[in-house]
């Protein structure tokens, strides 16, 4: 109620900027975002591992499990499930375990980035062909099933005459690095137009893993 009353008192509390820790050892970070926004958003969401005092900030209290657990033991027990399959597809793209481990892999990106990223860089050598050649010809033959969340720019043959305002839709100020295919070879498997999207991906995410690019720029 206190906290409500300062509120009315002083609206800009509503909109001032929040500052939590991404990861330990990391400089804060400086969010606009609150509540189910940030668990919401793959950049900013920590799962269990927001501590209480974040939670109080961010207005996450109640909206997650009371146990606060670190980005180490998360990975630690999503390690566990990704184990149960096989450590290697067995006989190359066509192993539909393969398959199944990118959709794990992929759903994890999906909601918590930084976590992504973590158990890449720490399993690189074991996950490069999931997440790159063989697997991601597989991923791109049916990627239209696979689609779950947008990723990356599309450009048409309808978009001409566009392209250069459409290029400002990009969320992001600062780009370091940009991978562009018009999906006609890949990876020997022919044509698959917007399907192709799935190498850039998996390109950038070696990138980041291996070469330290930034995956916000």
């Amino acid at each position: 109620m206190r906290r409500l009353k300062r509120s009315l008192i002083n609206p800009t509390a509503v909109t001032r900027a929040r500052c939590f820790t991404t990861a330990e050892g990391h400089r804060p970070t400086l969010v606009h975002k609150r509540s189910l926004d940030i668990l919401h958003d793959p950049w900013f969401n920590k799962g269990t591992a927001f501590s209480m005092t974040e939670r109080d900030r961010l207005d996450l209290r109640g909206l997650l499990p009371p146990n606060v657990m670190s980005s180490e033991q998360q990975i630690e027990r999503f390690m566990v499930d990704l184990k149960r399959l096989e450590v290697q597809a067995r006989d190359g793209p066509s192993d539909p375990n393969a398959l199944a481990k990118w959709r794990i892999l992929n759903r994890l990106h999906d909601r918590n980035e930084t976590m992504y990223y973590k158990v890449l860089i720490a399993n690189i050598e074991e996950y490069a062909p999931i997440v790159y050649t063989p697997t991601v010809g597989l991923v791109c033959q049916n990627y239209s099933g696979l689609f779950r969340r947008p990723r990356g720019m599309y450009f048409s043959a309808e978009d001409r005459g566009e392209m250069m305002s459409m290029v400002y839709n990009w969320p992001a100020d600062q780009v370091d690095m940009i991978v562009v295919t018009d999906g006609s070879r890949i990876l020997g498997l022919g044509d698959l137009g917007v399907q192709g999207i799935g190498i850039a991906i998996g390109k950038l995410d070696l990138y980041v893993a291996a070469a330290g690019i930034n995956p916000q720029r």
